[in-house]
């Protein structure tokens, strides 16, 4: 039986994958350019045009959701801007955005399933994700930024780092 391209290098791995398949590289450096210099004023306008750009550049890639969680207070956060699916809100903080939250330190989870009782399933398809604190000057954390996907293991530290700058560059995670 003759195994497809993707197939094979589905066999040697995630990592894999994304160097040879151009559509499972993130195009982190475009979503870049593609955001303005100076950031918008507006917060909530922030949020939504990275939003906007990772659904449009990475849902091609396998991401399956994007969305930002806010704190307002108490031991929950509340769902802001996303795409392009409902998702659970207010979710506690022991789950996975809550645990970037609390430490203010990125969370990748190849398996969700490996989270047990503490992963808050809003989409049972899902099966990897990747969560970044939003951080203020003074180091208090105001939310975080989450991305799902149905893959496993679809997300990566190169994730993290491109996600970060484009944090930065909007204006919305001093980290």
């Amino acid at each position: 039986m003759r195994m497809s391209l993707r197939g094979t290098l589905r066999a040697c791995g995630e990592s894999e994958l994304r160097r040879y398949s151009p559509l499972m590289q993130r195009p982190y450096p475009q979503i870049l350019a593609l955001l303005p210099e100076s950031p918008l004023a507006d917060r909530n306008l922030r949020m939504q045009k990275v939003v906007d750009l990772l659904w449009e550049l990475l849902h091609p890639t396998g991401v399956s959701w994007v969305g930002f969680y806010l704190h307002v207070g108490g031991d929950e956060l509340i769902l802001g801007p996303r795409r392009d699916k409902p998702a659970c809100s207010p979710i506690g903080l022991h789950g996975a955005c809550g645990k970037a939250f609390v430490s203010r330190n990125p969370l990748l989870v190849r398996d969700v399933a490996e989270l047990g009782e503490n992963y808050i399933a809003c989409d049972p398809r899902d099966r990897s994700e990747v969560v970044l604190p939003l951080v203020n000057e003074d180091d208090t954390c105001w939310g975080v930024l989450d991305l799902d996907s149905h893959e496993v293991g679809a997300f990566d530290e190169s994730d993290v780092a491109g996600l970060r700058r484009i944090l930065r560059k909007a204006g919305l995670s001093a980290k």
